[in-house]
């Protein structure tokens, strides 16, 4: 029987290990846009801290019944361990504070702000001339394309820059969760944390999202959410960061913008404008001129 568990358990891993890690990225960027339209509709049924909850623990059931990711959990290292609970903790209040914000906010300024953790992480990882300038082109592409308008409450705002500094702490935790321990799997770590997230946010949001759980077409829109925007692009992450330098994901997170415009092209029919066309050439060209540090 261990062998024939060995043989299913390492055939995923031996097909991920032949895709590019860049392709996983732009899996996880299209997902983590199909979210948002989802949340439009359930925003008119559900207050924002319910749709928060809605999210995390639908995503957090898809992965107890998937992966049983307690077991890992458990036979990780102590310092693995504190690890995932950060990364839940993070989970929790990184969604809520991103609803919060776009509840009051254009999702452009909001996602202009969260791309400023990124900015910083990948400057840490600056280590030539030419990744300098990969990561002007992208920062000057993401500003064509956000188009940042400094109107809204200040609450609203506290909200989007709480979000971009815990936008930060997910790749510099989800980047260590996928690298933790080699004997156990990264997807495992990840729904640990989903479900330790699931608890965290239980005491703010479950009030606010039980009408949801009687209202069909909420309760289906709920976990489009959490299947779409924290299973499937929070997997594909996992896969990319194994094997990208976490600077590097930092800068490739400039695409999500520019993936939303072609999302929107091939989708709704909304063609960009020129300066967006410009902004999606000027991420597309900083990414392709970075090279990972060796």
């Amino acid at each position: 029987m261990s062998t024939l568990d060995s043989k299913v358990t390492s055939s995923p891993s031996t097909l991920a290990e032949r895709i590019p890690p860049q392709a996983f990225f732009v899996g996880s960027a299209i997902f983590h846009y199909l979210g948002p339209s989802f949340a439009v509709l359930l925003f008119a049924r559900v207050p924002v801290a319910g749709v928060a909850w809605l999210r995390i623990v639908s995503a957090a059931l898809v992965f107890a019944l998937w992966r049983r990711p307690w077991r890992n959990f458990f036979a990780a290292s102590r310092r693995t361990r504190w690890t995932i609970v950060a990364l839940g903790g993070v989970f929790a209040s990184m969604n809520y504070s991103f609803y919060r914000a776009i509840a009051e906010l254009p999702l452009g300024t909001v996602a202009a702000i969260e791309f400023v953790g990124p900015i910083v992480l990948a400057l840490t990882g600056v280590r030539s001339r030419r990744n300098l300038a990969a990561l002007i082109l992208a920062v000057g592409g993401v500003y064509l394309l956000t188009e940042v308008r400094l109107a809204g409450a200040p609450l609203a705002f506290a909200w989007a820059f709480a979000n971009a500094i815990l936008f930060a702490l997910y790749i510099v935790l989800a980047h260590d969760v996928a690298r933790a321990d080699p004997l156990t799997s990264p997807i495992d770590r990840l729904g640990a944390s989903m479900i330790i997230a699931g608890a965290a946010i239980s005491p703010i949001g479950l009030d606010a999202a039980i009408p949801a759980l009687l209202d069909p077409i909420a309760l289906g829109a709920g976990v489009a959410v959490g299947i779409s925007s924290s299973v499937i692009p929070y997997v594909l992450d996992q896969l990319a960061m194994k094997r990208l330098p976490r600077a590097t994901y930092a800068l490739f997170v400039s695409l999500l913008p520019a993936t939303a415009v072609i999302i929107g092209v091939i989708v709704l029919r909304q063609v960009p404008s020129p300066v967006e066309s410009l902004g999606v050439l000027l991420v597309a060209c900083g990414v392709a001129l970075h090279r990972p540090a060796s």
